[in-house]
């Protein structure tokens, strides 16, 4: 994949953030952290590419810190496989690799299949309504064809669930697998429709409505893995000879 630069201002912070960046080691720290959601948001709205150079120097103008605070991070991202550092060449948006991606949705069936579960047993009228809620905005924004707000909120259906459960170990872990998912649909092309993926939400409401655990678990499971083969994960040649081999 070709590398391009990253144009960052897409996620700028607003002025009262830049004013909190030039204080002590809490306000550093609080810089890090934006520039860390600033970026996974924008990879997560499909607004970064894998391979964009993550240039330091473009970071800190955008952010008014220092460079410092951008390698600080940088290596935060790295530890989450959401950003590459390479020697002497920099850093740039993670490529995932087929292997990974794979990795990646097993890991999310596993989780998300316990996590629905479990949520069946607790889910209040409240939380459903709140859903509802959710699946109208997704509605809405597949219907004006708000790319950028569908994508968000589709990913962000699945992290609503985890933190109705209350455990937010459970919504961080899956809020950084939705992120490395959305770095793979990039490098893979979903052909998974929004307006597919939408209709799927609403089926697993109307099950958690029900409280039909086992009707839940397995349309979430149809879910993820309807996302998962709408990916192009197959290489179309893997021998050199055969990719190099003359056609009548």
């Amino acid at each position: 994949m070709v590398r391009s630069r990253a144009n960052l201002k897409v996620i700028k912070p607003a002025g009262s953030a830049r004013k909190a960046a030039r204080g002590d080691d809490t306000a550093g720290a609080s810089s890090t952290q934006r520039i860390v959601d600033s970026i996974t948001t924008a990879i997560v709205e499909r607004r970064l590419m894998p391979g964009t150079k993550l240039a330091e120097a473009q970071i800190g103008e955008i952010f008014e810190v220092s460079r410092t605070v951008v390698r600080q991070a940088l290596n935060r991202l790295s530890r989450d496989h959401l950003v590459a550092l390479e020697p002497a060449r920099g850093a740039f948006v993670a490529q995932p690799s087929v292997d990974e991606a794979r990795q990646v949705f097993e890991v999310r069936t596993m989780i998300e299949s316990s996590m629905i579960r479990a949520l069946c047993a607790q889910i209040t009228d409240a939380q459903i309504a709140q859903l509802r809620l959710h699946l109208g905005q997704e509605h809405a924004a597949v219907a004006r064809t708000d790319v950028t707000g569908r994508t968000r909120l589709l990913a962000d259906f699945h992290a609503v669930l985890a933190r109705m459960l209350g455990n937010e170990v459970l919504a961080q872990l899956l809020a950084d697998l939705l992120a490395r998912c959305s770095l793979v649909a990039l490098m893979y092309q979903s052909s998974h429709s929004a307006e597919h993926s939408q209709d799927e939400h609403v089926a697993i409401v109307d099950a958690l409505q029900k409280r039909d655990a086992r009707a839940a678990v397995r349309l979430m499971e149809s879910h993820l893995g309807n996302v998962e083969r709408n990916l192009r994960l197959n290489p179309r040649m893997s021998d050199l000879s055969q990719a190099l081999k003359p056609h009548d």
